[in-house]
């Protein structure tokens, strides 16, 4: 039987985040050498990645990082197999850690980031292959969002207490207003706007909108000549669901977002909101 302490074993899980029962054999195939059993766990994590390639990774956390000064922030969804590694520190780790890189580089979307240098000579694409490996589950970073402006806040929501947040939501302001950012934030977080304004509608959607109403109304057997009106209202009512300045305030429903944001003389510029899995 190789020489090793629970040490030694305390130690191997720690550098690898590997189980118990790996480790240990791992260090009787080392013969009790941590840096020669590393290797080894680290080349069967290796191989194992092709193998969960094919495998779903809906779970996972959002984590943010906004600036000492307020005027940039991001926000980063990193996914994985099951809760139990989303709640783990490794993993809540590897995902600050790539946060804190985009703030850092400002990758133009997700291949750039994926293909920048983390560290000297390892590709984040890399060192998310090396996460897999030593969590010994399918990790996945495909969305990002960054925002640099007057004034950029973040609020994250968990969906139960004793998982890292599923959700998150960046603001850009253009002043600061601390109160009314958080309370846009949570509105964005609940009610899930698919865009900022009318303006920001794609317009092969509002096209195709338009044509179910008609097709929806004339099917009702409304009066050809109400046609147009009841058309319109039904894309107003589209409007007024999938954008956010549009909606009702959740914190006042008896206003619009924009109708809030102007009575405290402030613009939203942009917003992301990040759903793990979603």
């Amino acid at each position: 039987m190789a020489n090793y302490t629970a040490a030694d074993v305390k130690k191997l899980r720690e550098l690898t985040g590997a189980g118990m029962m790996d480790c240990k054999k791992a260090l009787d195939e080392a013969e009790g050498n941590v840096d020669k059993a590393v290797e080894a766990l680290r080349i069967k994590g290796q191989k194992g990645v092709a193998k969960r390639e094919g495998r779903s990774a809906e779970n996972g956390a959002v984590v943010s990082l906004i600036s000492e000064d307020e005027t940039s922030g991001v926000l980063l969804e990193l996914k994985c197999e099951t809760d139990f590694v989303a709640k783990g520190d490794k993993f809540q780790s590897v995902a600050n850690t790539l946060a804190a890189h985009v703030a850092k580089t400002s990758p133009a979307d997700i291949e750039a980031l994926l293909a920048s240098e983390i560290e000297p000579g390892k590709t984040v694409q890399a060192y998310v292959d090396e996460a897999n490996a030593n969590l010994g589950e399918k990790i996945v970073l495909d969305r990002f969002a960054q925002f640099s402006g007057a004034y950029v806040t973040a609020y994250m929501h968990r969906t139960m207490p004793d998982l890292p947040p599923q959700i998150g939501v960046l603001v850009e302001l253009d002043k600061a207003d601390a109160d009314l950012a958080r309370g846009i934030a949570q509105h964005i977080a609940a009610f899930a706007p698919k865009y900022l304004d009318r303006d920001d509608v794609p317009a092969e959607i509002v096209e195709a909108e338009r044509r179910v109403a008609e097709e929806t109304t004339r099917a009702e057997g409304k009066p050809e000549a109400a046609l147009p009106k009841i058309v319109e209202g039904r894309v107003n009512g589209f409007f007024k669901e999938a954008t956010l300045l549009g909606q009702p305030y959740a914190l006042d429903n008896k206003k619009s977002v924009q109708k809030v944001l102007d009575e405290a003389g402030v613009t939203l510029k942009r917003f992301s909101r990040i759903k793990v899995g979603i």
